[in-house]
Formats: structure tokens, C-alpha cells, sequence
């Protein structure tokens, strides 16, 4: 039964480190990434479309996103999607190709971005609490309602706060290291 309660807080834990990973995939570093388009959508035969699903995307650079409609008539909205978008690139096409090329970041952009980093990681370890709040309340209903020993709960809440430090560390360490990557020139 503790167990139980314990599993389901680490799930929740591990969920939380998942988003805040795919968060950071869209704070743009200097590198091009096709992950900094996920957002980005086209009205396609009056759908909103993700841009992977309409053209292929590749890097051929560190520094190069190009997309390759599979109609070549979606050019223009692909142009203008990204245009639109608040990514702040600026997309050039010969008709059948679309190039988006990467500037580099200033030093107040790359600061900019630290600070949404460390928001981003402060989001997580809200949640991070959040998580251990309900696996600790959970774990004193059980403990009101018979199931547990006192002595359970004492331990459960040891392990969970054990589990917390955990995550609040990795939330660090990642933060920390996408906080490198966005310092590089």
C-alpha cells in the first residue's frame, strides 16, 4: 500500500523532469533545432497544422533549418507561420525550399533566456512539492484510516522527501546544463 504511494509519487516526479525537458527544447539556443518549430502551425485545407506534417525538416547545419513542403504551394503560409510566430526568425524561400538561418544570439538575448530557464526550473520544483504534498496527505489518510503504522508514515514521508531532493537536483543539473548550452557563442 505505501509502496503504492511512493510509485505513484515518483511517476509524478518523473513526468514533471519530462516536461521540463521538452520546455527547454523550445528556448532557442544559438543552435538550430527542428524542436524550436514544434509550435509553429499552417492553416492547412483549414486545419491547423503542425509544420512537420506538412514538409520534411532537416539541419544540414548547425546553424540552418530548412523545410521542404511536400506542395509546393504551402511556400508562402510556411513563410508566414514562422513570420508570425515569436521565435523572432526570419525565413527566405527559392520556391521550393524554405531557409531559416540562426542568428546568433546577443548577450542580452542569451541572458534573457537564462532567466526563462531558471522560471522554468522554479515551475518544476513547484510542481516537484506539489507532487510530495499529495504523496505525503495520501499517506496520512492512510494512516488516520488504520491501514499504516505511525512508524510508516514517519518512514514513507523520509522516502518521499528523499525522492524530492532527487528530483529537485535533476531539475538543477538540467537547468544548469541548458543554461551552458544557451551561453555558448
Amino acid at each position: 500500500m505505501m509502496k503504492d504511494v511512493i510509485t505513484k509519487t515518483r511517476q509524478g516526479m518523473d513526468k514533471c523532469i519530462e516536461s521540463l525537458k521538452k520546455d527547454f527544447t523550445r528556448v532557442r539556443t544559438g543552435r538550430a533545432s527542428v524542436s524550436l518549430l514544434d509550435d509553429v502551425r499552417i492553416d492547412y485545407y483549414g486545419t491547423p497544422t503542425p509544420l512537420s506534417q506538412v514538409g520534411t525538416l532537416a539541419v544540414p547545419e548547425p546553424r540552418l533549418i530548412t523545410i521542404t513542403p511536400w506542395e509546393k504551394k504551402l511556400i508562402n503560409d510556411i513563410e508566414k507561420a514562422i513570420l508570425k510566430s515569436d521565435l523572432g526568425l526570419n525565413p527566405s524561400s527559392d520556391g521550393v525550399l524554405v531557409r531559416i538561418i540562426i542568428p546568433p544570439l546577443t548577450e542580452d538575448r542569451r541572458k534573457e533566456m537564462c532567466k526563462v530557464l531558471k522560471r522554468l526550473g522554479e515551475e518544476s520544483k513547484i510542481a516537484l512539492r506539489n507532487i510530495r504534498r499529495d504523496g505525503n496527505d495520501s499517506l496520512k489518510k492512510m494512516e488516520k484510516d488504520k491501514e499504516i503504522s505511525e512508524d510508516d508514515l514517519k518512514r514513507g514521508e523520509k522516502d518521499i522527501q528523499d525522492l524530492t531532493d532527487q528530483f529537485v537536483k535533476k531539475v538543477d543539473e538540467s537547468v544548469a546544463a541548458k543554461e551552458k548550452e544557451v551561453m555558448e557563442v
